[in-house]
């Protein structure tokens, strides 16, 4: 440990610690509009500048390590001169009105000027040409915005580990963008929206499908039903000033029928569904591979996340056998909605309309996919981020902490704890594990309240195993074995979990999700998303989970009888059709 003095204020703090970390310790804030938590600092922004007694000039606190007995200074008039001073250069050169932007009264560098005192543009100029991208399903770049901090850079590069942005020309000229000037369309951008989320100003946005669901509801011949993600009930609220992790599954419901949908539902019904599809599709992989003795695409990958299987696409092309070929339970939940909902409301399915509610802009790309269409027609129609949701509420003057608890309409509206824990990382896989150990043993999953607890958490990749013993006669080619399971979160820790495969390492079954920390840190939630933020959201949805008395997918009646109505059973013709998809190398 080393003691340093912050404003005169001794602080002990590890040895390799910087300023910044240190000052944020102690709970002294320094701005910067550049950082990325956990990540090498960039000191691109240069709004963390500081006093360092002894030092010849002022420095960046983020890249700045601390030493014993240093005495930094945060807040003399020289540092507060200096800070204001790029913060006004960098409104210099960005381009757009508050007003009308999408990110007003959630934009740091807005927000940075109130609290500098700078209430107009102190240094008149020139401005680099805007360029409005729009190119992809999921998002909207605006370079005139663009403040050039890299923190697009740092998660598209070094979290995500897919290189869609770059800095690129010197000086004046330089920007932050695909290479060669292309859109995104033209680059291997999985569309997550990481990017979206920590741009610090509005540069990088999803793009809107607001006024279409606006559209549809106020359409009488449109027949708009809506399916909200597990992750939203976490993260809605903070949106309207409630502290990260509280659950406001009911008031959100009261929402949305407040706000004109003819029926509320739950995605945490096809999330079920998608169990059943994909804990089946895993045990057929087994026997023919045990039994059988075929070749078979083993591990199985999860197919739930978007981002994840574009990236597989462009990135892993030759395992693309290895996903599974389930939908993900937003495009499962659509195809039923078309068909089986339609038929039993009496409705024509031309006239129903499918949105989503999700944490994730790559949803959006996922609904245009040309092949989700196996309803007869297009599976979801529109997608609203949890952003864009918290806006329709605000548009519509609605109170909405004043608003009683709401309860999803049935059938369709009704999920088990199992799948809540979709929205965290690891829990799909912990999901699949309590549904596929039941039905090859007869018998509950022997971990302490149904919690697989090596796949809980934020490390990058997690790794576990489970001694299958006591089979019934069906299972029994499954009498001990070890299932050995594995569970990354953030691409790039997908790509270390894929590397750790090809070199020989067994597996039988990988989760993989797009974002870090899974849903509940999708590219559409609440922003800013710190890992403290993301534990909370957790934390909410492990109590949603352990607070319900129906804990597995494949016990939801409401699945039972989709089956017997409908589906006859898992991997049956009608659910491969319908609930089942396709993949495509875009190497």
């Amino acid at each position: 440990m080393l003691k340093i003095y912050i404003n005169k204020q001794p602080i002990e703090v590890p040895e390799g610690s910087t300023i910044l970390e240190a000052a944020s310790k102690a709970g002294i804030k320094i701005p910067t509009l550049c950082h990325v938590e956990s990540q090498v600092p960039k000191g691109a922004c240069r709004v963390c500048m500081v006093d360092v007694e002894g030092a010849k000039n002022m420095v960046a606190s983020c890249t700045t390590p601390c030493n014993e007995g240093m005495k930094v200074t945060t807040n003399s008039r020289q540092v507060r001169d200096a800070r204001k001073f790029v913060v006004e250069l960098l409104i210099s050169e960005h381009c757009g009105d508050c007003k009308t932007c999408v990110r007003n009264n959630d934009c740091e560098l807005q927000a940075l000027a109130r609290e500098m005192g700078i209430s107009g543009v102190t240094y008149e100029g020139e401005t680099l040409k805007t360029h409005i991208d729009s190119s992809t399903a999921a998002l909207v770049r605006d370079s005139g915005k663009c403040i050039k901090c890299r923190r697009c850079m740092t998660v598209c590069n070094e979290i995500q580990g897919v290189g869609s942005l770059f800095a690129q020309g010197r000086g004046f000229e330089s920007k932050i963008g695909p290479a060669f000037d292309q859109d995104l369309e033209g680059v291997t951008c999985v569309q997550c929206g990481q990017c979206a989320a920590i741009c610090p100003v509005g540069a990088i946005t999803e793009k809107e499908h607001i006024d279409y669901v606006w559209e549809a509801i106020e359409d009488p011949t449109k027949f708009v039903v809506v399916q909200t993600a597990p992750a939203i009930r976490a993260a809605l609220g903070e949106l309207f000033d409630y502290e990260p992790g509280t659950l406001v599954t009911g008031k959100m419901v009261s929402a949305l029928r407040l706000l004109g949908f003819d029926r509320i539902f739950d995605t945490n019904f096809s999330a079920d569904l998608t169990i059943l599809e994909e804990g089946t599709e895993l045990l057929v992989r087994l026997k023919k591979a045990l039994v059988d003795k075929e070749q078979v695409a083993l591990p199985q990958f999860t197919s739930c996340s978007p981002g994840w299987i574009k990236y597989m696409e462009h990135f892993h092309g030759d395992i693309l056998d290895n996903l599974s070929s389930c939908k993900s339970p937003q495009q499962m939940f659509g195809a039923v909605a078309k068909t089986y909902y339609a038929k039993k409301a009496g409705v024509d399915p031309k006239d129903v309309i499918v949105v989503s509610v999700m944490p994730c802009t790559a949803k959006k790309f996922e609904a245009a996919r040309p092949e989700m269409n196996d309803s007869g027609y297009t599976d979801v129609d529109y997608v609203l981020t949890t952003r864009e949701l918290g806006r329709m509420v605000k548009q519509s003057g609605i109170d909405f902490r004043a608003l009683p608890d709401g309860v999803m309409d049935s059938p369709m509206g009704n999920g088990s704890g199992a799948a809540d824990i979709f929205a965290n990382t690891g829990g799909v896989m912990e999901a699949a594990i309590r549904t596929v150990y039941e039905i090859v043993t007869g018998r509950e999953l022997p971990m302490e309240n149904l919690r697989l607890t090596p796949v809980v958490g934020l490390e990058g990749v997690k790794k576990a195993s489970l001694k299958i013993e006591g089979c019934v006669p069906e299972w029994s080619f499954l009498e001990g074995v070890e299932l050995k399971v594995g569970v990354a979160h953030g691409l790039g820790n997908a790509k270390k979990i894929i590397e750790s495969m090809r070199a020989g390492e067994v597996f039988h079954f990988i989760e993989v999700m797009t974002c870090p920390g899974g849903c509940i840190g999708g590219g559409g939630q609440p922003r800013f998303t710190t890992d403290e933020i993301r534990k909370k959201r957790m934390g909410a949805i492990y109590a949603e989970d352990e607070g319900k008395q129906l804990r597995k997918s494949h016990e939801n009646p409401e699945i039972t009888q989709i089956y017997e109505e409908f589906l006859k059973q898992p991997i049956s013709e009608l659910s491969h059709k319908l609930l089942h998809t396709k993949y495509f190398d875009r190497n």
